[in-house]
């Protein structure tokens, strides 16, 4: 029985450990994803403001451009799959994987080869354990994302669907991250980065925008635009799945607390129960001793 006491004893304590542990993480995730929810806020005016532009360029001149030009028949489309680096965030690697193993399928039924891009050790993680090719990863920082990154990331990527796709290239982009709604909802999200999909908003589109000189020509300044765009789209996805990653952490930190505690309240309930069943037991003994020596 006094066995049974250490062993319900070194649980509590154990268990206690950990609930503190858990605490610290939540807390850390808490005000590290107050700071991401505002990186991706910043970043929106930006990405806003570029994207008028490059509306106003492609929208006003019947302009030709590699980067916009979609091809009828895709032959090879990259997927850039954003996961987190590190573990203790619920199921949020596990969802997008899974959205992109979902992109994965439809691409194949289309008859499109799909070139995998990972960023995050979570998803290299998944592609090394069943042996399957990628090519290329970045990694680090994913719950703190770096401009420097996503321009490296732009760089690859462009340069994979301006190459012949006979030579390699790539007819499509797609990104696979998860998209920050709120504290308590983040959605994995499939987007497609290239071609560009330039939409006209309502004034554009009923010819209220003046009508621009572009210096030296509309596809020069298209030429500038364009990688900017799509770096600063990677860069605000990568923001908007840091963000996410913070806030699934947050939340599963919180739940294991909560487990916790429920671990340590049974605990303290069956070592109560054997130290009652102890003290019985003895005064049972004492008892029956008493009897044996009055009788």
């Amino acid at each position: 029985m006094g066995a049974q006491i250490r062993v319900y004893r070194q649980k509590i304590k154990s268990t206690s450990s950990m609930k503190k542990i858990f605490k610290a993480m939540e807390l850390i995730a808490t005000s590290r994803v107050m700071k991401a929810r505002d990186r991706a806020q910043a970043s929106t005016p930006y990405a806003e403001a570029i994207t008028r532009a490059v509306a106003a360029v492609a929208g006003q001149e019947e302009i030709e451009h590699v980067l916009t030009k979609k091809v009828e028949e895709p032959k090879r489309a990259a997927v850039l799959i954003m996961s987190s680096d590190r573990g203790l965030a619920g199921a949020y690697s596990t969802n997008v994987i899974k959205r992109s193993e979902q992109l994965l399928a439809r691409l194949k039924e289309d008859g499109i080869e799909a070139r995998p891009y990972l960023y995050g050790r979570k998803v290299q993680q998944f592609y090394d354990f069943r042996e399957r090719e990628y090519d290329a990863v970045w990694s680090g920082n994913t719950d703190s994302p770096e401009v420097e990154r996503s321009r490296e990331i732009g760089r690859t990527l462009v340069d994979r669907f301006t190459e012949d796709t006979d030579e390699g290239g790539v007819d499509e982009i797609y990104l696979v991250y998860t998209e920050f709604e709120s504290m308590v909802k983040q959605d994995p999200t499939v987007r497609r980065l290239l071609p560009l999909n330039v939409v006209k908003d309502d004034e554009q589109a009923a010819g209220y925008l003046p009508q621009y000189d572009f210096e030296p020509n509309p596809a020069d300044v298209l030429d500038e635009l364009l990688p900017r765009y799509i770096e600063s789209r990677i860069f605000s996805s990568m923001l908007e799945a840091s963000a996410s990653e913070l806030a699934a952490r947050q939340r599963a930190m919180k739940s294991a607390g909560d487990n916790a505690s429920d671990l340590i309240e049974k605990y303290t309930r069956l070592r109560n129960n054997a130290r009652q069943a102890e003290i019985t037991q003895e005064l049972s003994e004492l008892i029956a001793g008493a009897d044996a020596l009055s009788s």
